[in-house]
């Protein structure tokens, strides 16, 4: 069940808020596992099994792990815990890739499992790993009711997208948590806000990639209409899943921590990946990074500790080598920025930017192409390799029917709308207009888009391959 359609928005998440307020306050979690379930099995009724296996396992050793504490049980249960959640999401995400490379090496034909993935299988196996390794650590104690901790992992408004929510952040919220006609009012504006971004500029970019996919007449200048209305397509889908999930967890009484903030005004591949998919960069760094020894060790170790995270972090987003390419190159934009090239950066003012931006937007070429075949490709002809026109009627076309979509998509990535909207509310008279302009245009917009849903319009799900 996603979001952004019509059994959700009107049937699915209405009945939910009801029973949930109705429902005593030691209910709610109930009542929200339940809901979660429910959503889970939707579209997959078979794989909420091994979900429920992996909250029972994750209960089971999060117990034992505290109980052995100091021990040398507690690091066996703890590994416990890390290889069986690990084997679950390898066997259904990755055993395929890593069966056709072992038979493109080997000259073999073993044939292949295809085993359909588990939606967010890596979102919530990454959040039960942040449980249990934080237990061993000692920094949050062990949750001894099922219900909660189920609830915690199944949570159905971040279990398909993120953001990844570690239990140290919402353990207390999942026993004491407070909802206020304030929080509600900010939950929905969120969500809806979200959705907005979702169907009526993320929904319409992807359509034009489609349209660059399926056209017969590319050039250079519309392949890169494409790879730019890819990386704004990906950007307001993304963080507009992630915003509705924020809404809705405050709904919910929950405060999930934002997951981006406004990456594509960054001044370095850095300052990027501290703006971008927050919540995943995070895990990475306090998971893999730190216990490697972060850049507390020799410097061929800490290029090692990079180039280590960075490969995870490339493969935990699919089973394909432009993922680990794509993740690889990052690697490096890092590692080149922190031995000498941030001493230039600092110096320029707009060739920074220009810099974050071209190396995105390639990365992103990279990142959805079907094969590294069809990278290299893309990459080429953005370039003029195979003799490729520099200018297409389509091109043309389609960039004066987009145009609108486009100037609003570059506008709304970055911090501009939300200063307006602050140097507005600084003044009495604005502060008015907009508490009374605001839940009118919000219901403008949901209206709008239930139309769009309604008519069955584009409206693409990213995140199967995740």
């Amino acid at each position: 069940m996603l979001f952004s359609s019509i059994p959700f928005l009107y049937y699915f998440l209405p009945c939910v808020l009801i029973l949930y307020f109705l429902a005593p306050k030691r209910c709610k979690n109930a009542v929200l596992l339940l809901a979660s379930l429910v959503f889970y099995a939707w579209g997959e009724p078979v794989y909420v099994v091994w979900m429920v296996l992996s909250i029972v396992l994750g209960y089971i050793l999060g117990l034992l792990i505290e109980r052995f504490r100091g021990k040398p049980l507690s690091k066996v249960f703890l590994t416990l815990s890390v290889v069986t959640s690990l084997g679950l999401l390898c066997y259904f995400k990755y055993v395929d890739f890593f069966i056709a490379n072992f038979n493109a090496v080997f000259g073999l034909s073993v044939p292949l499992l295809k085993i359909a993935l588990p939606i967010g299988i890596s979102f919530y196996t990454f959040q039960l790993l942040s449980y249990t390794i934080d237990v061993y650590r000692g920094t949050v104690a062990a949750q001894r009711n099922f219900i909660t901790l189920a609830a915690y992992i199944a949570m159905f408004p971040q279990l398909i997208a993120g953001p990844i929510v570690r239990y140290s952040d919402v353990a207390a919220q999942l026993t004491q948590r407070t909802h206020s006609f304030e929080k509600t009012a900010l939950g929905i504006r969120r969500f809806v806000l979200g959705l907005a971004k979702k169907i009526l500029i993320a929904n319409a970019l992807g359509e034009l990639c489609d349209i660059f996919r399926a056209s017969g007449d590319k050039s250079v200048l519309f392949y890169w209409l494409y790879a730019i209305a890819f990386t704004l397509h990906i950007y307001f889908d993304f963080s507009g899943y992630s915003d509705m999930a924020i809404g809705l967890g405050k709904l919910f009484g929950f405060d999930f921590i934002e997951n981006f903030r406004y990456p594509y005004i960054s001044a370095s591949i850095t300052e990027f990946w501290r703006r971008w998919h927050i919540s995943l960069g995070s895990w990475f760094r306090d998971y893999v990074y730190i216990p490697l020894g972060g850049n507390r060790v020799s410097r061929l170790k800490w290029l090692r500790n990079i180039l280590v995270v960075w490969l995870l972090t490339g493969f935990w987003h699919g089973a394909a080598w432009n993922f680990i390419v794509w993740g690889l190159m990052f690697a490096v934009l890092l590692m080149v920025e922190k031995l000498f090239l941030h001493r230039y950066l600092e110096k320029t003012k707009v060739l920074r930017h220009v810099y974050v931006l071209f190396f995105v937007i390639l990365s992103f070429v990279i990142f959805n192409a079907a094969d590294m075949g069809q990278a290299f490709s893309d990459l080429g002809a953005m370039f003029g390799a195979g003799d490729l026109p520099i200018w297409s009627a389509e091109w043309s076309y389609y960039l004066r029917s987009y145009a609108v979509i486009l100037a609003l998509a570059v506008v709304g990535a970055t911090p501009l709308p939300q200063k307006l909207l602050a140097a507005v509310r600084r003044s009495r008279t604005g502060e008015t207009v907009l508490r009374i302009a605001e839940p009118v245009v919000l219901a403008v917009l949901l209206l709008v888009m239930t139309a769009y849903l309604v008519d069955g319009s584009f409206n693409p799900f990213l995140y199967f391959r995740f």
